[in-house]
């Protein structure tokens, strides 16, 4: 068994972890050397190697941070959210806001490259999972009406992995902030009792 030798990064490591971001959002990862983030954040690759021992777990380490701080802002909409009903609108909305500063080069290289690929994966199916507990408890609530909640919140996990991926987007000629609205209109709309539509 080994030993984790996880720590929390100085302040220094944080605000270039947070660079590394802002650079990756923009331009995607895989075309760039670690030479070139040393050069464009004005440090030693071995201040980079003490972020992570690889360019690729670099990358990972960056995606997982934008996956990490992008659920802890949503989770912060929901909470402030009321029913179930504004629950799935509040993480919905703030799913297309998170994801709405990410580039096509950024998410296409998260796609590409299996390792982040793997973290993109675990959000999708941690919202489906998110998703189908609204329903749940909408459900219960009698705000929905009564719909199979683990069936519609797998569909939903797959709708947004389709739209974090850039593929509905493309097909079907819209943002990704206006897919998640879209998501928003066709769950809540599919989800309301007769008598509330």
């Amino acid at each position: 068994m080994t030993r984790s030798t996880r720590r929390t990064p100085t302040a220094r490591q944080a605000a270039l972890l947070d660079q590394l971001l802002q650079l990756f959002l923009v331009e995607g990862f895989a075309g760039v050397t670690l030479d070139d983030y040393a050069a464009r954040l004005r440090c030693s690759k071995s201040t980079l190697y003490a972020l992570a021992p690889s360019k690729e777990q670099l990358a990972l380490k960056v995606v997982g941070q934008f996956f990490r701080v992008a659920t802890e802002r949503v989770e912060k909409d929901v909470a402030g959210a009321g029913d179930a009903r504004e629950r799935i609108a509040a993480y919905l909305s703030g799913a297309a806001r998170e994801l709405g500063v990410a580039s096509a080069a950024f998410v296409r290289d998260v796609v590409d490259f299996p390792p982040t690929r793997a973290v993109y994966q675990r959000n999708a199916q941690a919202a489906a999972a998110r998703l189908r507990g609204f329903i749940t408890e909408g459900v219960a609530q009698g705000r929905f009406r009564d719909v199979p909640a683990r069936l519609v919140g797998e569909m939903a996990g797959w709708l947004i992995e389709g739209i974090q991926s850039g593929v509905i987007g493309e097909r079907a000629g819209v943002s990704d902030s206006a897919a998640f609205a879209g998501l928003s209109d066709l769950l809540l709309g599919g989800l309301a009792r007769a008598d509330d539509r």
